[in-house]
Parts: structure tokens; C-alpha cells; sequence
């Protein structure tokens, strides 16, 4: 436990000197979001991706829940968030967004939407949703890191767990911006490697496991391809799996935080690499989180307990003394990168979108730079709060959580910016309709699915408590309405004017750019 502790308190102090050796490198606003005038090289983008896509949320909250109730298919979410989610995000995407961002001069993504689509409503809209649905994301991404303090270490007021990683989060954030976050994205990405391969090297020497996956593999309920066979239909497990896999996988894609790292690459070298790289990261971290969560079949230890106790449990009874503090680094790692490329992207859209884009147009460059840090500690408060309300009245479980802020944000996005990089035709009717038509589609089919999956006799809390619990397929369908919506109100509608499309899709500069 002591060699543990210390394990731990080598790590913070390893992210207090990266806020210490940042704290001159954010003057200006590119230097606090994109890190430079000049970017980032591929290994460092690759890393920050792959961090930001990964945290406490998938080893704590989707791994302990969807691999105990899946078993070993559970492992194909994370083949497919390598392949869908990193690879043919990163070559369908990366260039793309690079090249007309830099063109528009687009900082965020609702600035993106004002210059691709001639409409500054629609940057302020859309940046008061980022702001206010990547609260109950970050907030899961606590929760999970308290649920895994309190079993491992049983902590009962996990509250202050949160709070001092709340503290250490804005620390290194507010001195250091973007480039502090990708340098500690670059070290925690190294410490997750190593992290989930020794994980997932003791779980199959365990007792329980021994390197023997024939219980596991032969149970017809659990294999790499059938599960739960007996659950069918639209709630049944089929559908529940492939609908965690969409979700996942495509709601990248319309998630400012994560394309937020194409805006800061450097150039085509760095893409590359950067392709290959994310791509590597993602299929090790995704295989083995989801890999040990199925293994829970072979612990009755943990059989009966709640989802998001399932792997920190395991945890406590696999790891042995005194290597604890690794794998619990390993998690706060892929947390704290999360936390951070999360926060950022909230307080960019408040202090460049909402400040800058509505209130005072005229606003300096270093008052922005000042704003944009401010409202960095004021998002992590804000998480902090909603994460502790959880964890006291237990609202939502964080799998949870963290789906209904992907489902509603990427339903929002999907189409407005994957199409926007994509086709010309794509009108402001189009991005109203996704953005305004994902929403209440969000909320009307909790109402709806909830009350379906319990009967339309329950009561209204039991609807919409399982409604929000059918987050992943809430999301996927809200997705594919994104796109659909966008493409077919694009053909019946009038197009962006034509300077617009021309500064947009203008390819004579394109090499000069990437």
C-alpha cells in the first residue's frame, strides 16, 4: 500500500512540473488551443487523441458493464473504435479538417460552423450545447475515478479523491493550454500502454484465469460471437452491442474534443503518423480494457456487484501489493488527459464563441487567453459539482453518463461537419435541422424508449431511468438522423453563398497548408 501511494504521488508531481515547464508557452490564444502557430508533431497528436478518447470511462464504466454482460464480443468495441474510431477517423478526417479550418481561420468547432456556413447563430448555439454536454461527460469520468479509489483504496468521502484531481487537472491546464495537455497526453499515453499490457498479463496468470479462456470461450452465452442468445430483439443484446459499437466508434466524428486534435497537427507527415499511431494506441487500450472486463465471468466475487464496481474489484483481487499504484496510474492517466482536452474545448466555445464571437466582438487577443483559463476552472467546477451529486444521490451510472453526452453532442455535429468537409451543397437549413431535430429527438426518445422497454403503465422515473440506460442507442439513431437530415434538407434548400464555399473549399492553398 505504501510503495502504492508513492507510485501515485510520483505521478502528480510528475503533472505538477509539466504545469511548471508549460507555464510561458500560452501567451496567446493559438498558443494556448493549437499549441504554436506550427502545431504538433504526429506521435505527440496521436497520443493526445488516443487519451482523449480513452478514460476511467471505458476501463471502469463500459468494460465492467458490457463485458460482464457480453463477455468476450465485448472486445470487438474496442477493435472497432481502433479501426472506425482512429484509423478512418484520422484518414477521412484529418486532412480535411486541417486544410479548411486553417483556410476558414476557425478555432473551434462553432466557429467552423459561422465561416463554413455563413451564420453566427449557429456558432452561438452550438457552442452553448458543447459547453453544457461535456459537463455530464467530464462528470463521469470523476465518478470513475472515485469508484476506483474507494474499492481499491477503500476511500468512503470520494469527494476529495475528485477534488484534488479536479485541482490537479485545472493546475496544469490553466498554466499550460494545449500544449501542456498533449506533453502530459504524450507521458500518460506511455504509462497506458504499459499499464493495460500489465494488466492484462496478471489477469491471465491469475488464479482464476491461468491462461485457460476454455470456461470462458465454451459458454454459448459468452463467446467472441454469440451472446446472451436467449435476449433478442431491439433491446436484446445483438442490437445493445453493435449500437455500443456505433456509438463509440462514429461518435468521434462530431466530438469537438477529439477533433479538436486535427486543428493542432502539423502537417501531412504528422497525419501520417499520426494515422498509423492513434490507430496502434486505440487497438491496445480498446482490446485490453474490454478483454479483462469479460474475464469478470471467471471471478464470482464480483458477481451480483454493481457495474461500476465490477473492475476495480477485480482489480483488488488480481494485481498484487505493491504494483496497484501502476495500474492506478494507468487510469488516472487515460482520465486526466480526457478531463483536460474536455475542459479545454468547453472553455474555448465560452471564451472564443459565446465572448469574443457574441458579447465583445473588438476583445483582445490576451483578454481571450485570460477568459479561456478562467473558464477552465470554472468547467471543472461545475463537472466536479454534478460528479459529487452523483456519486451522493447516484443519478446515472457513468457508462451511462458518458453516452447521452456522446448520443447528444455527435447527433448534434455528425452531419453539419463531416458533410460540411465533404460536399459543397450543404446548406444553414441543413445545420439547423440537425442541430435543433437531435435534440429534441434525444429527449423525446428517452421518454419514448423508456417507457416502451418498462410498459406504458410505469411511472415516469422508471421511463425515463431507462431511457437514459438506452443512451447508446439513443445516440445511434440521433446520429444517423444527423446525416440523414443534413444531406436531404442540403438538397431541397438553398446552398452557402458562393464566397463562401469558395474561401471554404479554395484548394489552391491547400498545399501551402498540409
Amino acid at each position: 500500500m505504501v510503495f502504492d501511494i508513492i507510485i501515485i504521488c510520483l505521478y502528480i508531481l510528475g503533472m505538477v512540473a509539466v504545469a511548471i515547464y508549460t507555464r510561458n508557452r500560452s501567451k496567446s490564444v493559438n498558443d494556448f488551443l493549437f499549441a504554436g502557430k506550427d502545431g504538433l508533431n504526429g506521435w505527440m497528436s496521436a497520443f493526445a487523441y488516443g487519451a482523449t478518447y480513452f478514460s476511467a470511462v471505458i476501463f471502469i464504466g463500459y468494460a465492467g458493464k458490457f463485458g460482464s454482460e457480453y463477455g468476450l464480443a465485448s472486445v470487438w468495441i474496442g477493435v472497432a473504435n481502433a479501426v472506425i474510431g482512429s484509423l478512418v477517423a484520422w484518414k477521412l478526417l484529418a486532412r480535411r479538417t486541417k486544410n479548411m479550418t486553417q483556410r476558414l481561420g476557425a478555432k473551434t468547432m462553432p466557429e467552423f460552423f459561422e465561416k463554413r456556413y455563413g451564420s453566427r447563430a449557429i456558432k452561438m448555439v452550438s457552442a452553448v450545447i458543447i459547453f453544457i454536454f461535456l459537463i455530464p461527460y467530464s462528470a463521469s469520468v470523476y465518478n470513475g475515478l472515485g469508484s476506483l479509489f474507494k474499492i481499491v483504496f477503500d476511500i468512503e468521502r470520494t469527494w476529495i479523491v475528485m477534488l484534488v484531481l479536479a485541482a490537479l487537472t485545472a493546475l496544469y491546464l490553466f498554466f499550460g493550454g494545449y500544449f501542456a495537455t498533449a506533453l502530459s497526453d504524450f507521458i500518460q499515453g506511455i504509462i497506458m500502454l504499459v499499464g493495460v499490457v500489465l494488466m492484462v498479463f496478471f489477469f491471465l496468470n491469475s488464479e482464476q484465469v491461468s491462461w485457460d479462456l476454455t470456461e470462458l470461450v465454451t459458454d454459448p452465452d459468452h463467446t467472441w460471437f454469440t451472446f446472451n442468445a436467449t435476449k433478442t430483439g431491439f433491446y436484446g443484446s445483438t442490437c445493445s452491442l453493435i449500437a455500443l459499437i456505433l456509438l463509440t466508434s462514429l461518435g468521434v466524428y462530431g466530438m469537438p474534443q477529439t477533433v479538436h486534435k486535427y486543428y493542432a497537427v502539423r502537417d501531412k507527415r504528422a497525419i501520417m503518423q499520426g494515422t498509423v499511431v492513434s490507430t496502434l494506441f486505440a487497438l491496445i487500450i480498446g482490446f485490453g480494457a474490454y478483454f479483462v472486463g469479460a474475464l469478470s465471468g471467471l471471478f464470482p466475487e464480483v458477481a451480483g456487484s454493481p457495474a461500476d464496481n465490477i473492475v476495480p474489484e477485480m482489480l483488488n483481487i488480481v494485481i498484487p501489493a505493491g504494483l496497484m499504484g501502476v495500474i492506478i496510474i494507468l487510469i488516472l492517466s487515460a482520465s486526466m488527459s480526457t478531463l483536460s482536452s474536455v475542459c479545454l474545448t468547453s472553455a474555448s466555445v465560452v471564451a472564443i464563441d459565446l465572448y469574443k464571437g457574441g458579447i465583445k466582438r473588438d476583445a483582445e487577443d490576451r483578454k481571450v487567453t485570460v477568459y479561456m483559463r478562467v473558464f477552465c476552472l470554472v468547467f471543472v467546477a461545475i463537472s466536479l459539482a454534478l460528479a459529487i451529486l452523483n456519486e451522493e444521490f447516484g443519478i446515472a451510472a457513468i457508462a451511462y453518463m458518458m453516452g447521452i453526452s456522446w448520443g447528444t453532442l455527435a447527433g448534434c455535429f455528425m452531419g453539419p461537419f463531416v458533410l460540411g468537409l465533404l460536399w459543397k451543397r450543404v446548406s444553414k437549413p441543413a445545420v439547423w435541422t440537425s442541430v435543433i431535430g437531435a435534440l429534441i429527438l434525444t429527449v423525446a426518445l428517452v421518454f419514448v424508449l423508456g417507457y416502451d422497454y418498462n410498459g406504458w403503465n410505469c411511472t415516469l422515473g422508471q421511463a425515463v431511468k431507462s431511457g437514459i440506460e438506452l443512451s447508446p442507442t439513443i445516440g445511434v439513431i440521433c446520429m444517423a438522423f444527423s446525416v440523414a437530415a443534413t444531406a436531404l434538407v442540403s438538397l431541397f434548400t438553398k446552398a452557402p453563398a458562393e464566397e463562401v464555399i469558395n474561401e471554404a473549399f479554395d484548394k489552391k492553398i491547400e498545399n501551402e497548408i498540409v
